[in-house]
């Protein structure tokens, strides 16, 4: 096959998919396909044009026009078979209060939370339930831009309003204190957890995720009833949004309780990226683990 990786875009994750684009590259064997080739984005119309005659398009875009299901559906309209979750899946998870409604349905565990479309929408009342601090971030994003851990009342007016800069939908989180993990599943199988801890003592923030040095990320074997409730949850998180290939699915562990943060379907590629270490615990290096991504993509 002639193998077409997709990168740069228009959406504020456009330098992580840059990143995530050139370690696709690097990594990808080129003795398992006639050809690879870059596919460098700059605006939305050029991508029609820029895949005429590929094969397969690998996506290492991130955000809008990438992972929210709108080039996942231009190419399908063009019969370009593609990497990762099809159209329905990739819009909804890339919805975080959508996918938190529709996985509370299967009895998967997230914070509490509200989403607001202005200013005026701020519900003082509802947050005050959560206590501070909560988290204000982008309902539509990813890679902590625009994510913020805010402490104070007097505060939330400028998160949202920042938030809104990217989005035109902000959510309004209750702050869980815990260990962050990440599990990642690839054709439905529940790879090694990984845990997070930030540099920075607070949060897994844009600096924490790319920054080198930023976050010690570490594979772990979790006690054998929290290992198994996280492998239930990711299971069953895979089932309840349909997705497809590979995926990952961001959680905190407070008092031995997993809760969803979001779920990642086109989660990144780069040299800090968490996915190839787990599936470096597993005995599966990059270069074999991008094949099996694009194998299970097209069944």
């Amino acid at each position: 096959m002639r193998i077409g990786v997709i990168m740069g875009g228009v959406s504020s994750e456009r330098e992580i998919s840059l990143m995530s684009g050139r370690e696709v590259l690097r990594n990808l064997n080129i003795n398992n396909y006639k050809e690879i080739i870059p596919i460098l984005i700059n605006s939305k119309s050029e991508v029609i044009e820029k895949v005429k005659g590929i094969d397969f398009a690998f996506i290492a875009l991130h955000g809008h026009f990438g992972e929210d299901g709108t080039i996942q559906g231009l190419l399908e309209s063009l019969e370009i078979p593609y990497s990762g979750c099809g159209v329905l899946t990739s819009s909804v998870c890339m919805n975080k209060g959508l996918t938190k409604r529709i996985i509370q349905t299967v009895g998967v565990k997230t914070a509490p939370w509200i989403t607001v479309k202005s200013i005026e929408e701020i519900n003082y009342e509802k947050i005050r339930t959560f206590d501070y601090p909560i988290f204000i971030k982008p309902n539509n994003g990813g890679s902590s831009v625009a994510t913020f851990c805010v402490k104070y009342e007097k505060d939330v007016e400028n998160a949202v309003r920042e938030g809104l800069k990217y989005d035109n939908e902000v959510i309004i989180e209750k702050y869980i204190n815990g260990e962050e993990i990440t599990s990642f599943v690839l054709n439905g199988e529940v790879f090694p957890t990984v845990i997070i801890k930030a540099k920075n003592g607070e949060f897994f923030d844009y600096s924490s995720k790319y920054d080198k040095g930023g976050a010690e990320e570490t594979v772990v074997k979790l006690e054998e009833s929290l290992q198994s409730k996280v492998n239930e949850i990711s299971k069953d998180i895979w089932d309840v949004l349909g997705c497809k290939s590979y995926c990952r699915i961001d959680m905190i562990v407070s008092n031995g309780i997993p809760y969803v943060l979001e779920v990642n379907t086109l989660p990144g590629m780069t040299t800090s990226s968490i996915i190839p270490k787990s599936a470096k615990a597993k005995g599966i290096e990059f270069s074999e683990l991008l094949d099996k991504i694009i194998e299970y993509s097209l069944i």
